[in-house]
């Protein structure tokens, strides 16, 4: 039900725009930010200064933030990985929930007949 996602940014700035709208659009409740130092592959071996992102969220909204992070994210390929929180504080992971908005599908007993006339 809970997940943290891991994403990589290549400055400050980057992740904290993406950071202030995940929480903004309530896809996340809180993003912790970190400078890293990263060493890939991409185009040979490189040594790059990242900034690490640590997003608390509901597993349910994990497709809203990838599309949202690609959206915005200045990275071709951009790291966006998510694990599950198996346990923890029973406080904090309500708090996660409250701040996060619910995905509700749409079922066809919730649409009235009123809906289909119109």
């Amino acid at each position: 039900m809970f997940s943290i996602v891991y994403i990589t940014t290549g400055n400050m700035e980057e992740a904290k725009q993406i950071a202030r709208r995940l929480v903004k659009e309530k896809l996340a409740a809180c993003v912790n930010m970190f400078p890293i130092t990263s060493i890939y592959r991409w185009d040979g071996v490189r040594e790059d200064n990242e900034v690490a992102m640590i997003i608390k969220t509901t597993y349910e909204q994990l497709e809203n933030i990838e599309i949202m992070v690609k959206e915005m994210h200045s990275y071709t390929v951009p790291c966006i990985i998510s694990f599950s929180i198996d346990g923890g504080s029973r406080d904090y992971l309500d708090w996660i929930d409250d701040c996060v908005l619910p995905v509700r599908t749409t079922r066809k007993d919730d649409i009235s007949k009123d809906d289909f006339l119109n």
